[in-house]
């Protein structure tokens, strides 16, 4: 008998072709989608404003909700934004050493401390850190205070993060946990959510404390009025209040006799929130303020 081999190499060619492919190359397309798609979801995990660490209070986590409502509002950074009358976005102003901030008078935005006075505002009913970054800050509400060496272990959601000196505080955001952070960066940009950035510049974070103040309360009054880091005119300045200030003092003693604006006393208050001292004349009240304790060390 003959063979057909033309009808037998038909059907050798026809059953290659039926023959299911190698698990790796049916398996190759999943991956290549896999890694495709893998890139934007990790963009977006990264871009996830919200709470991201336990361990915060309740009025703590309303304010990082506050600020991620404006990051997810698509909302401007604006020079000055966020300092108005009351809390809330504001359209901001040119600032003379940024190009980028020519059309903040045409956005409603906020600025960094702008926006932290608004997150707190609505997590607490209140307008407890009116002021910029600095009297943000050095608040009279710290609950506690870290040092750029403590690094982000110590830091719950909601806690203050500050960049710049002691003089000048130029910089400051909202913690989420997780080593991130919400800002208001600079004019150009919108708000963000953000890898905080522990360089050179960072200069430590503040938990707000929401309830009632603790401690002997003053205010201070006149401006361009310096802290010392001793008590005496003579010692390194701290910080200087830029407009009348409320302060908490912890003990005061008599020191280095000042004469100013007018006043003379010797009377000196330790500042607690500033590591720092000032003349008992800058402080409202009598050269003595009354029920404050004498400084033992």
């Amino acid at each position: 008998m003959r063979h057909r081999p033309g009808l037998i190499s038909t059907l050798l060619a026809a059953l290659a072709l039926w023959a299911p492919l190698p698990a790796t190359a049916a398996g190759a397309p999943p991956m290549a989608g896999a890694a495709a798609t893998g890139a934007p979801r990790a963009a977006a995990a990264e871009s996830i404003c919200a709470v991201l660490a336990p361990g915060a209070s309740a009025t703590a986590e309303r304010a990082v909700a506050a600020a991620c409502a404006q990051v997810a509002a698509d909302v401007w950074y604006t020079w000055g934004g966020g300092h108005g009358p009351r809390p809330g976005p504001t359209y901001g102003k040119v600032d003379p050493d940024d190009p980028a901030s020519a059309h903040d008078p045409e956005r409603l935005g906020f600025d960094c401390s702008g926006l932290v006075r608004h997150a707190y505002a609505e997590a607490t009913g209140s307008d407890i850190l009116d002021g910029v970054a600095s009297a943000q800050y050095y608040t009279h509400r710290a609950a506690e205070r870290f040092t750029a060496g403590q690094g982000l272990t110590p830091l719950l959601p909601g806690d203050l993060l500050a960049w710049g000196t002691s003089q000048h505080l130029r910089h400051i955001a909202i913690y989420l946990g997780a080593g991130r952070m919400v800002e208001a960066r600079q004019s150009g940009t919108k708000l963000m959510v953000s890898d905080v950035r522990l360089d050179s510049n960072y200069f430590g974070a503040v938990r707000v404390n929401t309830g009632p103040v603790t401690g002997h309360v003053f205010r201070t009054w006149g401006t361009g009025v310096w802290t010392k880091a001793q008590p005496s005119t003579r010692a390194a300045r701290v910080y200087a209040f830029p407009q009348p200030t409320t302060i908490r003092v912890e003990c005061q003693k008599h020191a280095e006799l000042v004469t100013s604006d007018g006043y003379t006393n010797d009377a000196w208050s330790y500042l607690p929130d500033y590591k720092a001292w000032v003349t008992n004349i800058y402080i409202q009240g009598p050269a003595w303020l009354d029920g404050v304790p004498v400084c033992t060390s």
